[in-house]
């Protein structure tokens, strides 16, 4: 796919986007991603209950690099008093673009009445809409194509996004039921992108150039997300534009490592890189040795070991 900007609210970006992905989309992470080409990062998920009860660990969630100008905020919550507080905090102040998440499948999230379950309540999930467009940010969503596979909503729910106030969604073409397994249903998210005048996001099984070409192709999209594909390659932005498949993993490794030390200390550094570094080498030769090397690593210096032992011939 060639890249091109898309306009959305008061926010512009190219049509490549990264997902937010729990666990992984820190700082260090969305400044490998964009280095390599992705239009629009966001942050990880962030409960705005958490918000509200001045949660530590849920505002280290929100440390942004100097260096992102377009990074979005992703949140989540079934309380849309609690969701427009959140939009309108000091802890969102910096960021003008909020994602409301609406397709969590997880169950703990789920049985709150959050993410994934909101699919259900098409009444409630429109409140929130346009309650957290009250706040003046850019408000997009991202849900999947129903809850489960007797029930596809992908069009009606987008268009009570539109109607509620939403400026871009992203549809994830799979049921709640299927997590992240089987095809995509490019006819779903063909109905959403039919359904409305916003931009339209597509989402679900993007690995490769030819992924992205194909869901462009099938539903007509205005642009694509990528999620687990970053996780095992972040340099897949890169390639998915048509650009040259090698990339020095080890230098990434290294600039993630020096990015995150000064902000997170070496313990939560060398747990995160060892959890990352264990996807990049997915399928090399002798990856479950270098795995159970890793995490057998406890000091910064103990996983660089390791890790010039994985990348340096």
């Amino acid at each position: 796919m060639k890249p091109k900007k898309i306009c959305f609210g008061t926010a512009e970006a190219e049509n490549l986007f990264c997902a937010p992905l729990a666990g992984y989309t820190d700082f260090a992470f969305r400044k490998l991603c964009y280095s390599f080409g992705a239009g629009l990062c966001f942050t990880e998920m962030v409960s705005a209950k958490g918000l509200r009860y001045n949660n530590e660990a849920t505002k280290l969630l929100l440390y942004t690099h100097p260096s992102e100008k377009n990074t979005a905020v992703q949140i989540f919550g079934s309380d849309p008093s609690i969701m427009r507080a959140a939009c309108e905090s000091e802890d969102l102040a910096k960021f003008s673009v909020v994602d409301i998440n609406m397709g969590c499948p997880v169950p703990k999230v789920v049985k709150n009445g959050e993410g994934s379950a909101l699919l259900n309540a098409l009444s409630l999930a429109s409140l929130i809409i346009s309650e957290c467009k009250k706040s003046g940010k850019t408000v997009t969503v991202k849900f999947r194509i129903g809850f489960t596979e007797d029930r596809k909503i992908a069009a009606e729910f987008a268009r009570m996004c539109e109607d509620s106030g939403a400026d871009l969604i992203t549809v994830h073409g799979r049921t709640r039921d299927k997590i992240y397994s089987g095809e995509p249903d490019y006819g779903e998210i063909a109905a959403a992108k039919n359904a409305v005048s916003i931009p339209v996001i597509a989402n679900g099984g993007i690995f490769t150039q030819e992924e992205a070409d194909r869901m462009l192709e099938k539903t007509g999209a205005d642009g694509i997300m990528v999620a687990r594909a970053a996780m095992f390659n972040p340099h897949v932005f890169t390639e998915i534009t048509g650009g040259d498949k090698n990339w020095d993993i080890f230098a990434a490794v290294r600039t993630q490592i020096s990015d995150m030390l000064p902000v997170y200390g070496e313990k939560y550094t060398v747990v995160q890189m060892r959890k990352m570094v264990a996807f990049y080498i997915k399928g090399m030769r002798d990856c479950a040795k270098f795995r159970n090397a890793l995490f057998g690593a406890n000091t910064l210096a103990e996983l660089e070991k390791v890790c010039k032992e994985i990348f340096v011939h």
